[in-house]
């Protein structure tokens, strides 16, 4: 792993032990205390046994530290190339990340090493200075439970002016699109972000709880698998962005249960046939009933 926050608990508690250390003794007291607050609790014995035993030869019986100076942790090559490549995606300005990487890193990879078939390409327009500026006060209205007047194109292509209370945001890497997902609008509880053309916060009170909301249309569908032709891989990687879980149920059979938004559903009827015999749906019995009209239509060459 490139980064972890498991695996990188005990470095980072140690280091902030060091770093007492460094100014003044520290106790066994401290070094537990430091040791619950920045790695696990059970992190306090093998931690403070190895350093009782002078395992690291880091702490001194008397709690001080053969170092001078306060440790620190630099990022590897490997690291510093990942950070680079991240830093080179075209979404990355939506977040106002600030990348401090020298210019002679080379990218772990870009997107000239990736060969994406089945994603279409009326994505969202990241390079927009609008969108960013958009996107961003979006975000920010989420964080602060701030919310919003937003004028929405819909698809006769008409201006809708909503009031909504911004719930989070979520990503179709199918779509290579932004969804808000809002509450408070009885006309709309999901919003493509490239249909918003204006937004800005609401000024005065808002009642939330009026109108619909999405978390009252989530459907859940639970399907059948046989992993043959890397099926699992293909599945998991299709419905990546939805919440969903596995369960094997011999050698090569999965049962996967998957959650959707309502207005997700026409996508996803049209997925799970893209995967033939592979893939069975088991319920609910109404999209068995969508499965086999759609099967009927295109049989009589309607679709």
């Amino acid at each position: 792993m490139i980064f972890s926050e498991i695996y990188s608990v005990y470095y980072n508690a140690v280091s902030h032990i060091l770093r007492e250390a460094v100014s003044s003794p520290v106790s066994m007291k401290q070094i537990r205390d430091i040791s619950v607050k920045y790695a696990f609790a059970e992190s306090i014995i093998p931690i403070e046994n190895s350093i009782r035993e002078q395992a690291w030869q880091l702490i001194l019986p008397d709690g001080t530290t053969p170092l001078r100076h306060e440790p620190e942790i630099p990022l590897t090559l490997l690291q510093l190339r990942w950070l680079k490549a991240i830093s080179l995606d075209r979404r990355i300005r939506l977040f106002d990340c600030d990348f401090d990487i020298p210019e002679n890193i080379e990218p772990l990879f870009t997107e000239e090493d990736y060969y994406i078939f089945d994603r279409y390409t009326d994505g969202d327009d990241y390079e927009s200075e609008d969108y960013i500026k958009r996107f961003r006060l979006i975000l920010s209205a989420i964080h602060d439970r701030r919310a919003l007047d937003i004028t929405v194109r819909n698809k006769k292509g008409k201006d809708v002016i909503l009031t909504v209370m911004p719930d989070r945001l979520e990503y179709s890497e199918k779509d290579d699109k932004f969804r808000l997902l809002t509450s408070g609008s009885r006309t709309a509880s999901v919003i493509n972000l490239g249909r918003i053309q204006e937004c800005s916060l609401h000024k005065g009170k808002f009642a939330a709880e009026n109108g619909k909301s999405h978390t009252g249309r989530i459907r859940t569908l639970t399907l059948e698998l046989v992993d043959e032709r890397n099926a699992l891989e293909r599945v998991m990687l299709h419905f990546s962005h939805f919440e969903k879980t596995a369960e094997r149920s011999n050698d090569n059979h999965y049962r996967l249960t998957i959650h959707y938004e309502q207005s997700d559903e026409t996508e996803i009827l049209i997925r799970v046939l893209s995967f033939g015999p592979l893939v069975r749906v088991t319920a609910p019995d109404r999209f068995i009933g969508m499965i086999r009209n759609r099967l009927s239509k295109q049989n009589r060459f309607e679709i």
